[in-house]
């Protein structure tokens, strides 16, 4: 019997980066953050069965592009946004078996707030709670909570270990048979059972215990993508699932592998250990129907908006670059900013080679191409888009499945994800014909 994918939806940019206005979204007639959609979009999720309804996050407006945020505000670049905790309690509302990914970044936050905070929305939920744990890497979030520089690479993830090291003993330290709730005596919980947390470490000093009763699913589930060795080295320490770029194959499966001996070198069973891959995905009932819909994207925003999408991401201001360059020199340069080693850039550099030149005009082609998701959109009819997603599955190690989306537009490719795709994966005995499971993690670490 084939090993069964788990899907997961990126709700991140439906309504960013010109997708607002394509044909078939939902923000041509509504505002976002309208409370509606966002309902909506989860109930179409939970009628596919799907695992999660993740969101990414970031705190700050674009402001690398030129030094200011104009171009960002102009074009909807990664802007607005908004915490999605509150949304996400009004989608539990309206399903019953979805689960919700939120970001946090370990770089600003504090983690007796941030595990309480959590524990808080895995009770409203009833169990159904992710919590993607990120570095942040851009300028304009760090300048935000007062810092005039990024720290260093390492550091940033020093820090994150940590910070989960801290979450899971607030998370334990009110155990489930610690809460008595006794009528006759009076009785709340039993001390005994309760215990400090008395960490005092390298970034965090934290007594504890949590004052909250324990969640469901005694703590969320944990998520993390990096992709540098330092990040999947923290991946390996910290995530029940991880999440994986949308790259090349055989990166994918030097990905995977990196990962396996980082699982193994703590003790991990890495088969128990999965990875979504990012895939963004527009399916239609027929092959041509799919491309046309995918080429919607280059119309979405224009080459300023690009810059303004790579240069965030990047923490490096693209507008000056120079006419001609080499991929080698300006992947350099953006890793001496402490920005991630990974990205755009380092994976033009594999594909083209560190020392070829490349024009200006050139690399904002591809800039346009990356920033829309244009280039890694996969778009097809629901045999050839199955098709892929197993031979990425099986050539990486039948654990984990998809995070899908960066779709064109929305609702309505999310419902054709659902009605045309779902089936067809259904049919290969790929994906699940139910929900198992109460919580995300009864069914989202099924290893069926």
């Amino acid at each position: 019997m084939p090993r069964k994918m788990h899907l997961a939806f990126d709700v991140s940019y439906a309504h960013m980066d010109g997708r607002w206005r394509m044909p078939g979204s939902a923000w041509k007639d509504r505002r976002y953050p309208d409370v509606d959609t966002f309902e909506e979009i989860a109930r179409i999720c939970e009628r596919g069965l799907l695992d999660l309804l993740f969101s990414g996050d970031g705190t700050g407006v674009p402001c690398t592009w030129q030094g200011k945020p104009d171009d960002a505000i102009r074009w909807g670049i990664s802007w607005p946004r908004q915490d999605l905790s509150p949304l996400m309690v009004a989608m539990s509302r309206v399903t019953k078996h979805l689960g919700f990914g939120v970001t946090y970044s370990t770089s600003f936050m504090h983690p007796y707030y941030l595990a309480r905070h959590l524990n808080s929305l895995d009770h409203v939920t009833g169990g159904r709670v992710a919590f993607n744990v990120i570095t942040s890497t851009r300028k304009s979030d760090f300048e935000n909570y007062g810092f005039t520089e990024l720290p260093d690479h390492g550091e940033r993830y020093d820090r994150m270990e940590e910070f989960i090291e801290v979450c899971r003993q607030l998370w334990d330290s009110v155990p489930a048979d610690a809460m008595v709730w006794d009528f006759d005596s009076g009785v709340v919980g039993d001390p005994s059972k309760v215990r400090n947390v008395d960490h005092e470490g390298r970034f965090f000093k934290v007594r504890g215990p949590l004052n909250t009763p324990p969640s469901p699913q005694g703590r969320p589930i944990l998520v993390q993508a990096g992709g540098s060795p330092r990040g999947i080295k923290a991946a390996a320490a910290i995530v029940d699932v991880a999440f994986g770029a949308d790259m090349a194959l055989e990166l994918q499966i030097r990905q995977r592998e990196t990962f396996d001996r980082e699982l193994a070198a703590i003790g991990r069973d890495p088969q128990k250990v999965g990875i979504l891959w990012q895939q963004p995905v527009v399916v239609a009932e027929t092959e041509a129907e799919a491309v046309a819909q995918r080429e919607l994207l280059l119309t979405a925003i224009p080459r300023e908006g690009a810059g303004v999408y790579l240069s965030h991401n990047s923490g490096y201001d693209f507008s000056t670059l120079p006419q001609w360059f080499t991929l080698g020199e300006l992947h350099e340069q953006i890793v001496a900013t402490n920005a991630s080693p990974v990205g755009f850039v380092h994976e033009m550099a594999l594909r083209f080679g560190r020392d070829m030149p490349i024009s200006r005009d050139d690399f904002f082609d591809h800039g346009l191409r990356a920033a829309t998701g244009y280039q890694n959109t996969l778009a097809g009819n629901p045999a050839q888009v199955a098709d892929r997603l197993e031979e990425v599955f099986e050539a990486t190690g039948s654990r984990g499945g998809f995070m899908l989306g960066h779709t064109v537009s929305m609702p309505d490719d999310l419902t054709r994800l659902v009605d045309l795709l779902v089936p067809e994966l259904q049919r290969r005995g790929r994906f699940r014909t139910a929900y198992k499971g109460r919580t995300l993690r009864e069914n989202l670490l099924d290893d069926e």
